[in-house]
């Protein structure tokens, strides 16, 4: 038994080794992508920001944008 325990653990152990170079592998093409778009002039925070966007449910980006108006209106910034 203690041989599948160490069998099953070396295996999960490689598996998270292998996803964690994927992981890798993924965040370098991510950059690449936001150095190739900074190279034809888009601002790669603006961009950072969009994707962030993207990402919310429509409702939650709707509360966000609503709320940092609000608070824009009220420092005079609007």
């Amino acid at each position: 038994m203690a041989a599948t325990t160490d069998d099953r653990l070396r295996l999960l152990i490689e598996r998270i080794e292998r996803l964690e170079e994927e992981k890798k592998n993924i965040s370098d093409d991510i950059r690449e992508v936001y150095a190739e778009a900074k190279a034809v002039g888009y601002d790669v925070k603006i961009l950072r920001q969009i994707v962030r966007l993207r990402k919310m449910q429509p409702d939650d980006r709707r509360e966000m944008e609503c709320i940092l108006e609000t608070y824009k209106a009220a420092l005079g910034i609007g």
